[in-house]
């Protein structure tokens, strides 16, 4: 039985991997042109509000953003792969657009000629490029009457902000030039605004748990085990084969459990949706209390760490801030990695529907996955039992790297995606290392989880 569950376990992990790497981008989204429109407009709204905000935030977005040149040029990519692969005129349109804002004025205006001989919409879209982005001399009622139907066609946002700017600009419209800064304006503000919040919860957990890790560091040389919460921790009390087994048939009836309700049509039956991860783990745990937990005297919460005396509530929060604050330089220094070696992640890998588009019951359900179940089943099965058995064979290094490793593979996200889960699952399972708790690393699990779910809500719900 449990050479048949590693084979599903394994054929699982496989599907994952293979439809991450073969399946393209655009197909996993019902309406891709929709998305990207509104992660791009959201995007450049923002950098347009940074672009207003005083000097320190802007000096801090160097640090931590990308050049608002690089964010169009990315733009710009996705949207020709999007145009590729569609035949929606307003994407052509959205992309000529970009590519005027960016430098690339001759890119739009001889995709713009091309246009002249399409069926409509695509002869007036080609007018609309050629009198913002063209050179030549306009006829004012002709681009008069462009702006018209510009307001009528187009909805607003940047796209409609910036053709009709230009257009305003060959006109010398001062009145439609100000009306628009002022909407510009508006919503970068609220953008902002809403950035800033985020940013201030990320600040302050940074500063505080790098506070917590310097003194950890400093205290280590005199004080051995200063973040220990709870004993045994790691290597676990079970013996590893019985473990190994325990995990490969748990993980295998769990995958097939969430197989079946991929394949069942929910629709948006956010009772079901509720249900989907607590029952998906219900087998690993039953197995693991019957077969590790109970015969070497322990539950749960003794086996897991997860019994806290109140005299150690001061030691789990510095833990969980520590592992917080690891974690965001980590990605920072990921960050600043990738962008120097010009690698970047494709944006289908951090919108999600379920944040942006559902109703307010689905956004609940979907707030409760990430943030609640996910980071109380995935510490367990990934550090509480994968990482404890490979402990029991290996030193620290290579038992977290392997546990961290399957958990990135797991997620089925791209090179970028895969390097920050493997930190963090790294970083997961120092922390229950050091304190022998799972509790410090479910907490910087959730809170990493939050950060990201309101960052994507931020910008664009």
């Amino acid at each position: 039985m449990t050479v048949v569950a590693a084979a599903i376990l394994m054929a699982s992990l496989g599907a994952i991997i293979w439809f991450s790497a073969t399946l393209p981008k655009l197909e996993q989204f019902d309406e891709p042109i929709r998305a990207l429109e509104l992660m791009v407009e959201r995007s450049m709204d923002a950098r347009e509000g940074l672009s207003r905000s005083p000097f320190w935030q802007q000096q801090i977005a160097q640090w931590t953003l990308p050049s608002a040149e690089k964010e169009r040029l990315q733009a710009i990519e996705w949207y020709q792969e999007l145009v590729q692969t569609s035949e929606d005129p307003l994407a052509k349109l959205q992309l000529a657009i970009l590519q005027g804002e960016s430098g690339q004025e001759a890119h739009a205006l001889a995709a713009s000629r091309e246009w002249r001989a399409l069926p409509p919409p695509m002869p007036l879209y080609g007018e609309w490029i050629e009198t913002a982005y063209g050179r030549h001399v306009i006829d004012r009622d002709r681009t008069l009457e462009l702006q018209a139907s510009l307001a009528e066609t187009l909805p607003a946002g940047w796209f409609y902000n910036r053709l009709a700017s230009r257009l305003a600009q060959r006109t010398n419209d001062q009145v439609l030039l100000s009306t628009i800064d002022r909407q510009i304006q508006s919503q970068g503000r609220r953008l902002q605004e809403r950035s800033n919040r985020i940013f201030s919860v990320e600040l302050a957990c940074l500063l505080l748990g790098s506070i917590v890790l310097v003194q950890a560091i400093f205290v280590r040389s005199r004080q051995a085990d200063v973040m220990r919460l709870h004993v045994p921790g790691v290597p676990p009390p079970w013996p590893g084969r019985i473990g190994t087994a325990v995990l490969l048939r748990g993980g295998a009836l769990g995958a097939v459990i969430t197989t079946a309700f991929l394949t069942f049509p929910s629709g948006e039956q956010t009772s079901l949706r509720a249900l989907a991860i607590p029952l998906a783990n219900l087998p690993l745990l039953a197995l693991a209390y019957v077969h590790l937990l109970r015969p070497a005297g322990l539950d749960f919460w003794s086996g897991f760490g997860l019994r806290i005396e109140r005299a150690q509530l001061g030691r789990l929060i510095g833990a969980a801030l520590a592992a917080i604050a690891a974690g965001l330089w980590g990605e920072w220094i990921i960050g600043c990695a990738i962008d120097w070696w010009g690698i970047n992640s494709h944006w289908t890998e951090w919108f999600d529907a379920n944040l942006v588009w559902t109703s307010g019951s689905m956004l609940a359900v979907s707030l409760l996955e990430y943030v609640v179940f996910a980071p109380i089943f995935e510490e367990i099965a990934f550090r509480g039992l994968l990482y404890a058995i490979l402990r029991r064979r290996l030193s620290f290094a290579p038992a977290a790297l392997l546990s961290a490793s399957v958990f990135a593979l797991a997620h089925g996200y791209g090179l970028i995606g895969f390097i920050s889960v493997l930190w963090s699952g790294f970083l997961w399972a120092w922390v229950y290392e050091k304190t022998g708790s799972l509790i410090p690393g479910m907490i910087a699990h959730s809170m990493n989880n939050l950060l990201v779910c309101l960052t994507v809500m931020a910008l664009l719900r």
